[in-house]
């Protein structure tokens, strides 16, 4: 159709003299939207209830959404460099509010199934098209400064829960009298979860339009004032060969950095998806009530949210600095001792908690942002985007094992509103070992063989 051609690449590519700082504005309004898979939590009790199911069952919904991310990545990342990234986040937009409105219609019938159709399988794909489109449009306007880049990208994913969070919360308590946001054992009715659905489906889309017509490309030959990629400082493992997405997922350092990748999201998603009963478990008392409120636990999803949304900038930036390995380093050795200090004396202070929860998902959010820019130092600009999206396979798997062994445990301990801190424990100290699993991985990482490397630099300028 002749209307939609405004959304073709050739449509989108920015004029002489536009400023690249007008981007991150555009790539923020799909993230912002789409990182409102991280309030979940929020209404989660309330889902069980109304569809008389567990805590897993709920769980598998958010599950399959990041499934369906990693896998519409992984096999749209090729059709999103081809077309650009207005059509890419116009496509994503589109499966997102249908989404929520097939979600809706689950939940208005009574069909749990549907949710995983709509929210999951739909809404997902619209996560993981509009996850990448922006991501590799910025590595573009950016290429000085490439971990700066990917945390410009992607920050607004980490912190869509800080608008999505208490805004659901007013939002059911609108849709619903009897509900209170301030009241813990308040919970929401089918037709309250509804509306939210409704409401967030169509007001998703229409934010998402404004990053639609307001992204741009570069010109091609295009670099900022004064870059020389000649002289652009050598740091250990960056490559200047190139190596293509068939040849990278042949290599041992493609899948030990899957793995890194699949161990520091399988920890930080298993907080983020429970985040919000899961502060108030922690200091229930024995007469069963929780010292923390819901409207307290509610401001703590959205803590994580800035500390996920500032991890992903400021710890992906310093990495530009410091090196990828030992960044990641960081995050695994580190995550490591957070997660057993949670375990242990997490519940004694309320000050000790949301500090190592914030720690623990700043790394999270940061190993995010970092991982394009190390895929970028390992294999070469040549095909990093479709690489980038076969890695986040291990985000998909990580979707799955992440809630499961949190919800797996939590179910086996006792039914939401009756739990302590000791239930968390063993989840807390699985954790601890799956990060010692990435850490050693990461240790494992080293240059990419020359065999894997292009030998013919006209393919890789064919290319571009």
């Amino acid at each position: 159709m002749a209307v939609l051609s405004i959304l073709d690449r050739e449509h989108t590519v920015a004029p002489p003299g536009y400023s690249r700082w007008l981007i991150p504005p555009a790539a923020l309004a799909v993230h912002l939207c789409i990182g409102q898979a991280y309030a979940t939590s929020v209404y989660k009790t309330s889902m069980v209830k109304h569809f008389g199911t567990s805590q897993t069952a709920v769980g598998v919904v958010f599950s399959i959404a990041i499934v369906m991310l990693g896998l519409s990545a992984a096999v749209g990342g090729t059709w999103v460099e081809r077309n650009g990234p207005r059509k890419a986040m116009f496509v994503a937009a589109c499966f997102w509010a249908t989404g929520f409105l097939v979600g809706a219609l689950g939940i208005g019938t009574g069909q749990l199934w549907l949710v995983y159709l709509g929210y999951g399988v739909i809404g997902g794909i619209g996560l993981g098209i509009g996850y990448i489109s922006p991501v590799s449009t910025l590595i573009k306007w950016f290429p000085d400064r490439p971990g700066l880049a990917t945390g410009l990208a992607i920050m607004g994913f980490g912190g869509g829960a800080l608008v999505a969070s208490p805004l659901s919360r007013q939002l059911l308590g609108l849709y619903d009298s009897g509900y209170d946001p301030n009241v813990s054992t308040s919970v929401a009715g089918g037709s309250a979860l509804v509306g939210l659905f409704l409401t967030l489906g169509i007001g998703y889309f229409v934010i998402m339009m404004f990053g639609v017509f307001n992204i741009r490309v570069p010109a091609d030959g295009w670099a900022p004032d004064g870059f020389d990629s000649s002289a652009v400082q050598q740091k250990p493992l960056v490559t200047t060969a190139n190596v293509s997405a068939a040849n990278a997922i042949k290599t041992p350092q493609f899948w030990f950095l899957w793995v890194v990748l699949f161990c520091n999201v399988t920890a930080g998603i298993g907080i983020l998806e429970q985040a919000s009963p899961m502060i108030q478990d922690f200091f229930r008392g024995d007469d069963g009530k929780s010292s923390v409120a819901v409207a307290a636990a509610a401001g703590f999803v959205g803590l994580l949210s800035i500390f996920n949304m500032a991890g992903r900038f400021g710890w992906s930036s310093t990495s530009d600095v410091i090196g990828r390995k030992p960044i990641y380093a960081m995050y695994l050795g580190v995550g490591i001792v957070a997660y057993a200090l949670l375990a242990t004396v997490g519940h004694t202070s309320t000050v000790v908690f949301v500090l190592l929860a914030a720690v623990i998902i700043s790394f999270y959010g940061g190993g995010f942002a970092t991982v394009p820019a190390y895929l970028r130092d390992l294999f070469g600009t040549y095909q990093v985007g479709a690489i980038h999206g076969r890695l986040l396979t291990a985000w998909s798997a990580a979707g799955i094992a992440g809630p499961l062994i949190i919800n797996g445990f939590l179910d086996r301990e006792g039914k939401p509103g009756t739990l302590t801190a000791a239930a968390y424990r063993p989840a807390l100290f699985t954790m601890v070992g799956v990060l010692a699993v990435g850490f050693v991985a990461n240790l494992l990482i080293r240059s990419v063989s020359d065999r894997f490397h292009e030998k013919s630099e006209s393919t890789v300028e064919a290319a571009r």
